[in-house]
């Protein structure tokens, strides 16, 4: 729902209030109290922010901010592309490392540029109420604001220090702060969701920020650019913007062990609720830097009521064991499948980024949904990682007191994209490929569904979900025209079959 001016002004007004009364100064301090101390803020940064900004210093920093700070406030030349999950505060760290670049006299005049002049005099508001009306900065430094020089989206300091936001598109050539070209180009919040379906737009904004906004910079002055934003397409600026600059920094809400990237802050339990809440397709977008096209090869999947289990001829629980046991990464996936007439039906899955434990309480909850009414073969993929694991699996069930048995799929395997594809997309395409509709509240159907319409060439999405449908396939083929097949549960011997 917009928001009327008055309700935005109220907001903000309100926000000045907080950064006023959060930052009281001692005013018993001297002269020479007050210098030493600024001495020593100066010379570490990251206690100059915590002093300046109390109000968002409830979490210590992650080690991947105090070392993106080091590089900025260390190069006066430098250009960087902030890749970081939301929840991570690129936006917020960027300003304070701004403020102090500013305040402390190494930088002149910033230019915050967004997707409109909107939105990038929305982001720059919090640098002016910051310099208007922290006590602890007009304490130190001075009263900041200019008469006549301070309204929203353009202002200076009596320091002389302007900013500046800008949208895309609009002209910023000429841009001068007397004599001072800019010498912070910020670039935030730049793509959105619908320039990036059209790459022609994409392109169109791409030349505007190197011919017109880099275009302010001055050649023979240190000049800091820093972009900030999620990677939300294959093709965005900030992608763009990766080529060119001196530093990529690619973090997601976890890191490449699965763990939380900034711990201080958020917990592990606070991610794993979060993401519980969306659907796949966005946490990769928004959370791991993955944007996923839908539909490059499943461009739809087809759900319908299943016949009685009794009347498969056997069905295939298929095991894609992922090789690390932590519950943040691969998902441990297995698929229920069965062939009935020319279809083949996807009846039940469990797929979950969990332990070895979790996965073996899915197989015996498979095998209970199926209760004898059909018999089951029990597969997973032979190698030697695979196996390690398989042990694990078979421990676990032995101690659930299952009897369930896994054989292994020895044959050699082609390159999974083209075996996935070659294997699924023509019998989805004609309407032969189905899940099962009574299972599609089932967390783990719905995530199958949607890492089939992730499914691509290019993609770096899960594919766990499709490679067990593909195996259970495999396996279905060359087992259903056997005159004997292995028999693992209780047949019903009056029920038709096809």
């Amino acid at each position: 729902m917009a928001l009327s001016d008055k309700k935005i002004e109220l907001l903000w007004s309100e926000f000045r209030d907080s950064v006023r009364n959060s930052t009281p100064v001692d005013k018993s301090e001297t002269p020479e109290q007050k210098r030493k101390r600024m001495i020593r803020l100066e010379a570490n940064v990251e206690e100059w922010f915590v002093y300046y900004f109390p109000r968002y210093a409830f979490s210590e920093p992650a080690s991947f901010h105090k070392k993106a700070t080091q590089r900025v406030i260390n190069n006066p030349e430098w250009y960087e592309v902030r890749n970081w999950s939301r929840e991570l505060a690129k936006t917020m760290r960027t300003m304070f490392e701004v403020l102090y670049l500013t305040i402390t006299g190494k930088k002149r005049y910033t230019l915050m540029i967004s997707n409109n002049e909107g939105n990038a005099t929305n982001l720059l508001e919090p640098y002016r109420i910051q310099l208007d009306s922290n006590q602890r900065i007009i304490n130190d430094y001075g009263i900041q604001e200019t008469l006549g020089r301070w309204t929203s989206g353009e202002f200076v300091t009596r320091g002389g220090v302007m900013f500046k936001a800008v949208g895309a598109g609009q002209s910023p050539r000429g841009t001068r702060n007397e004599e001072v070209r800019p010498d912070i180009l910020l670039f935030d919040d730049l793509d959105t969701d619908e320039d990036c379906r059209n790459p022609e737009m994409i392109s169109k904004r791409w030349k505007w920020i190197e011919d017109a906004a880099i275009g302010t910079r001055s050649i023979s002055k240190g000049t800091l650019i820093i972009f900030c934003g999620n990677i939300i397409a294959i093709d965005c600026c900030v992608v763009r913007a990766q080529q060119y600059a001196d530093w990529v920094d690619i973090i997601n809400i976890r890191d490449k062990n699965g763990k939380s990237s900034w711990p201080q802050k958020n917990t592990e339990e606070h991610i794993d609720r979060v993401l519980s809440q969306k659907s796949y397709l966005s946490t990769q977008k928004e959370y791991y830097n993955n944007p996923i096209s839908e539909g490059t090869v499943f461009k739809t999947m087809h759900w319908k009521i299943m016949p009685p289990l009794s009347q498969y001829k056997f069905l295939v629980a298929y095991i894609d064991l992922s090789y690390k046991s932590s519950a943040k990464n691969d998902f441990k996936a297995v698929t229920l499948a069965g062939k009935w007439k020319e279809e083949y039906h996807v009846l039940k899955a469990f797929l979950k980024q969990g332990t070895t434990s979790e996965l073996a309480k899915g197989l015996v909850d498979i095998n209970a949904f199926v209760n004898g009414k059909a018999p089951i073969y029990w597969y997973a993929e032979e190698n030697f990682l695979q196996d390690i694991i398989l042990m694990e699996v078979q421990k676990e069930l032995t101690f659930l007191k299952s009897n369930i048995v896994i054989s292994p799929d020895k044959r050699a395997k082609a390159d999974k994209f083209t075996r996935i594809e070659a294997a699924l997309e023509p019998i989805n395409t004609k309407g032969k490929l189905f899940l099962n509709e009574s299972e599609k509240d089932n967390p783990s159907m719905k995530i199958l569904e949607e890492q089939f319409m992730a499914f691509g060439p290019k993609s770096k999405a899960h594919d766990d979900g499709p490679d067990a449908v593909e195996g259970a396939k495999y396996i279905i083929d060359s087992k259903f025209f056997s005159e004997v097949p292995i028999i693992i549960g209780r047949r019903q011997s009056n029920q038709k079959r096809y």
